[in-house]
């Protein structure tokens, strides 16, 4: 992969953001992030094939059929191959696989991914109707107004149950703070504008089941998102068609993609079992440990998520994730960085783009290009890894890249 681009992740938080007033729509995102993408490759004769991920354009904006946007996004890529894939929150890592398949069955050279999300046009209690379509719907009626925060609350809940609540609050306000801290060094990022001082003291604010859940407050929450990220997934012909040097890349070499029952509710409440199988399959399909990894972006929709996926990967045993969060093991100058733009909680979630945004901060991160948000990348681990999650844990995509050489 290379070529990576960013757009704003615009809504609550940002300067910019005005709910009174016309905001960008889907075209303006999409024609962004894919221009961003083509200039790196030097113009859309680079390009063979397309894919968007999105999630819910068809309710949010009235929108469907993506794939068709592309010859907007620019004239030379009309009439070629171009396709819309959906998996509710995974929607933009089902794009970046649709590519790799594409450039491994030998049909394209060059896929531009592109994940992009337009949220922000209905009220937050309209737009949790909505995003629970990412669930089984036929449970909505018994589910909370707010349907997915209300789900990750029962987790928090029995998190909180089984190892402790105090315990496991500190763990999710480390989460937090971690999460702006690098949403701070993030010109896109929607929490770039955060000033709060005490961020860990705001983090265990109660939460208020009058107004919200019963286990989680909002900061605990990934935030409402418009925003789109492209990148290009390129054989070794495409790379130097666009005249890409290997430096300038990340090779894909693993990945996972598992799915459960959406009809089912999680086997247990305090094991996200889907993603950690899509994790294994990508190590085991890359053939490395956990160790080697240098930095994660891993979907932290809720804090709770984050502290299981940090469980779910195997950095902390069962019940012992917010205990290895809280001691600083996964902020940028950790054990294991994760989430180095801030994540879903701080850089933003435009919810079908979130996959595609995870391997764009990989790949800056891997090649050098991450800015002011750049650590330090020890050439003993030269691996990157991005897990992205759809539903409750119903759709997981893991993909290991390494360090172009």
């Amino acid at each position: 992969m290379a070529a990576g681009y960013n757009t704003i992740s615009l809504g609550t938080g940002r300067k910019e953001f005005n709910p009174r007033t016309e905001r960008p729509g889907l075209e303006h995102y999409l024609k962004e992030a894919g221009q961003g993408v083509i200039t790196q490759l030097g113009g859309a004769h680079s390009v063979d094939e397309s894919a968007v991920g999105n999630f819910m354009s068809a309710r949010f904006n009235k929108q469907a059929h993506l794939g068709a946007f592309l010859p907007m996004v620019d004239k030379g890529l009309r009439y070629k191959p171009s396709i819309s894939v959906e998996g509710a929150c995974a929607s933009g890592g089902l794009a970046l696989v649709t590519g790799i398949k594409s450039v491994l069955a030998g049909t394209a050279d060059s896929v531009l991914c592109i994940g992009v999300e337009v949220q922000n046009t209905v009220k937050a209690i309209y737009g949790a109707d909505i995003l629970a379509g990412a669930g089984w719907f036929s449970k909505r009626k018994e589910g909370h107004a707010y349907f997915f925060p209300g789900q990750f609350s029962d987790r928090a809940g029995a998190y909180y149950e089984k190892f402790g609540r105090d315990y496991a609050r500190k763990g999710f306000a480390r989460w937090y703070r971690n999460a702006i801290e690098n949403a701070r060094l993030c010109p896109t990022a929607q929490e770039h504008h955060n000033t709060v001082i005490d961020l860990e003291r705001l983090a265990l604010t109660e939460p208020d089941p009058r107004s919200f859940t019963d286990h989680l407050n909002v900061f605990d929450c990934s935030k409402v998102s418009d925003g789109a990220s492209g990148i290009a997934v390129l054989s070794d012909e495409g790379l130097m068609r666009a005249g890409i040097a290997y430096a300038y890349a990340v090779e894909i070499i693993g990945w996972g993609h598992a799915v459960d029952d959406i009809t089912e509710d999680p086997p247990q409440l305090t094991v996200l079992s889907t993603m950690r199988g899509a994790i294994r399959q990508a190590l085991a399909s890359a053939e490395i440990s956990i160790e080697q990894l240098a930095t994660i972006e891993l979907h932290d929709c809720f804090t709770i998520a984050g502290i299981l996926a940090v469980e779910a990967l195997g950095f902390a045993a069962h019940g012992e994730g917010a205990a290895f969060v809280a001691a600083g093991n996964t902020a940028r100058d950790g054990k294991i960085p994760i989430n180095t733009t801030g994540g879903l909680i701080g850089w933003g979630h435009p919810t079908g783009g979130t996959g595609v945004h995870m391997a764009v901060t990989i790949w800056e991160q891997l090649t050098g290009k991450a800015g002011l948000n750049q650590i330090k990348i020890d050439t003993s681990r030269p691996y990157g890894m991005t897990v992205n999650m759809g539903g409750d844990d119903k759709t997981v995509v893991a993909i290991v890249y390494k360090r172009g050489e």
